[in-house]
């Protein structure tokens, strides 16, 4: 049996202020760095096979965090911005209260929270979803078919993207999904690539 397990990075400094990231590279705050350490005690129980991440340091972080507290710091690691968070365009920076300020709590929402609606200069999570999902198929479904046990530490919308299509969500059902950080959400498969079960540890 396959397992998967999905991490959103810990908190990031700019998490932390309000604003938006996207690509943006920026750093775990204190509190990031301890919800990693404390997703790493939830998963000391598992030997992961290989671990796949984005190019983005918080993520990066997040998963060298939780590797050396489990003790796998040697497993084979795969970084590709196909797994980065959603690019946000020129709200990039922006702090999330004085952008609904200046552009309407709804609109914010819908460019937050829409499938399909780019913000200005940046990615929908349709865009996103588009990068993550080949990617997925191509470089990490393969293991998991295997039955191998695999983490992804990545971001708030490549994963959604990603949970989205693993649990068959319609695009009304994915705009009320959140992930949190630093809490790793565990599927398990079939020999034949169907979700069996998935549950935040």
């Amino acid at each position: 049996m396959g397992r998967l397990v999905l991490l959103r990075h810990g908190e990031s400094q700019w998490n932390l202020e309000n604003r938006f990231t996207g690509w943006v590279d920026v750093p775990l705050s204190q509190r990031g760095m301890q919800e990693a350490k404390n997703a790493g005690d939830k998963l000391r129980g598992f030997t992961f096979d290989r671990a796949f991440t984005s190019v983005l340091v918080r993520a990066n972080e997040t998963l060298r965090i939780v590797l050396e507290a489990i003790g796998q710091t040697t497993i084979p690691i795969e970084k590709d911005k196909a797994l980065n968070e959603r690019m946000y365009g020129e709200l990039q920076g922006l702090n999330k209260a004085e952008t609904a300020k200046k552009y309407g709590d709804e609109q914010v929402k819908i460019w937050r929270r829409s499938f399909d609606v780019r913000p200005p200069g940046g990615e929908s999570l349709k865009d996103t979803a588009e990068r993550v999902l080949p990617y997925y198929a191509r470089h990490i479904k393969p293991y998991v078919l295997k039955g191998e046990t695999i983490l992804i530490a990545a971001h708030g919308n490549s994963l959604r993207a990603l949970v989205m299509e693993l649990e068959r969500l319609s695009r009304e059902q994915v705009l009320e999904l959140n992930i949190p950080t630093g809490a790793p959400l565990l599927y398990e498969f079939d020999q034949n690539g169907n979700v069996v079960s998935h549950r935040y540890l």
